[in-house]
């Protein structure tokens, strides 16, 4: 395994995190990670690094993201733009190693909803019990309250800004997209994935949903869950 960092702005929270496999090993394609966690700063980006040895292993080169979160970013459209500009990284990267092949991101809760705003830059993503609906986050409360935290004190147009940072309210994204969210999910309800993938179905959005019967918020990010081998099985078909 060869490992290296990449910093894509002046705060220490703004780095990439860049694995591929041994010389000489085929490459799959690379997948961009990003970590969850309500947009707190004590969730880090090792909390994907049992999904990025998992898919180095399996020849994929992974960049892991790490972006400034509620403390560190002065506005969310910071942490949004954090993410954006790690993207860009890990594409100049995967250029620049001569990596001809697909870019797919992988995001968790919150790391979905930021790496779903960039899936543009991306040729598919997978979105691992995603946060997809501020406006309906907020009205839950969940989170203890965290999309209070992600906005700030930038209240003056409340409702504008949580449809800005929503993908649900950026639909259509023209990008093949999987959603897996289970029904044992305690921090973001599955019926937040069930009502995107109606929306973004409807706006002709390539979407595949996977509502599994037990599968937990934290175990969604599980390498070992009986989930994940089809996940991979799912990015690779994107590859061709």
């Amino acid at each position: 395994m060869h490992s290296s960092r990449h910093q894509y702005g002046p705060s220490e929270h703004q780095v990439v995190s860049f694995l591929h496999p041994r010389e000489g090993e085929a490459i799959q394609g690379t997948a961009v990670l990003v970590h969850g966690g309500y947009w707190r700063e004590a969730f880090t980006a090792d909390l994907m690094l049992p999904l990025a040895t998992d898919l180095m292993m399996r020849g994929w080169a992974v960049a892991n993201v790490e972006y400034r979160r509620v403390g560190q970013a002065p506005t969310p459209s910071a942490m949004v733009s954090d993410v954006t500009t790690a993207v860009q990284s890990a594409l100049e990267w995967s250029a620049e190693s001569g990596r001809p092949g697909k870019v797919i991101g992988v995001g968790h809760s919150v790391g979905a909803q930021l790496g779903m705003l960039s899936v543009g830059l991306l040729d598919a993503f997978v979105a691992l019990a995603p946060v997809t609906d501020l406006p309906r986050t907020h009205r839950e409360n969940l989170g203890e309250g965290a999309v209070k935290g992600f906005i700030g004190d930038h209240t003056e147009d409340l409702p504008t800004l949580l449809e800005r940072y929503s993908p649900l309210h950026q639909l259509p994204f023209k990008k093949p997209l999987l959603l897996v969210h289970g029904s044992d999910d305690q921090r973001v309800p599955v019926d937040h994935s069930v009502e995107y993938c109606t929306k973004a179905g409807s706006l002709g959005d390539e979407v595949d949903f996977w509502h599994l019967p037990h599968l937990d918020h934290l175990q969604a990010i599980n390498p070992e869950g009986a989930h994940w081998p089809p996940v991979i099985e799912w990015m690779q078909a994107r590859l061709g």
